[in-house]
C-alpha cells in the first residue's frame, strides 16, 4: 500500500495530546483532487466534529485548482469524512464523555484515494509544551553524546 503525503499537521503533536488514530475517507470534488496532486494543502487551523451522526472536516485548506475554471471549489468548506456508523458513535460518546477534541493530523493518499487522519486529542497546557520541549532537548543531547564517542 504506496501512501504518498500531502499534509502534515506539526501543530497538532505540539498543540495536543494524541490518543488514539482513524483512517477516515474524504468527500470531495474533482478540482480538490487535482489541488491535492499538486500537494497544495494545510490542515493547521482545522477540526473535525460530529453532526447528526456525521463526522466534519472543517478549515482544512486545499488550495483553488489554476486550470479549475468556473467549477473550482471554496478553498476552506466544510468537507464529510467517510467513516463506519460504529466507528463515528465511538467517537461521538469519547467526545461527548471525555471531554475530547477531534484533531486531524495527516492528509495523504492511499493507494490513489484521498486518506485523512484524525486523532482523538486532549489539549496540552503551557506546563506540558515546556515539559515535552525539555525531554525534546535531552533526548537530542544523549543522542549527540552517544554519537560522538562511537
Amino acid at each position: 500500500m504506496a501512501e504518498k503525503l500531502i499534509a502534515d499537521n506539526r501543530k497538532a503533536r505540539h498543540d495536543y495530546e494524541l490518543l488514539d488514530r482513524i483512517e477516515a475517507g474524504l468527500v470531495l470534488t474533482g478540482t480538490e483532487v487535482k489541488s491535492l496532486r499538486e500537494g497544495r494543502a494545510t490542515l493547521q487551523q482545522s477540526y473535525a466534529d460530529v453532526r447528526n451522526g456525521e463526522v466534519w472536516l472543517h478549515n482544512a485548506e486545499i488550495a483553488i485548482y489554476d486550470q479549475g475554471g468556473r467549477s473550482n471549489h471554496e478553498p476552506t468548506r466544510s468537507r464529510k469524512l467517510l467513516l463506519h456508523r460504529r466507528e463515528i458513535e465511538r467517537l461521538f460518546a469519547e467526545l461527548r464523555e471525555n471531554g475530547l477534541t477531534l484533531v486531524p493530523t495527516r492528509l495523504y493518499f492511499k493507494d490513489g484515494r484521498v486518506k485523512v487522519e484524525v486523532a482523538l486529542a486532549r489539549g496540552k497546557n503551557v506546563r506540558d509544551k515546556r515539559q515535552t520541549l525539555v525531554e525534546r532537548d535531552a533526548k537530542r543531547q544523549i543522542e549527540r553524546e552517544v554519537k560522538s564517542r562511537r
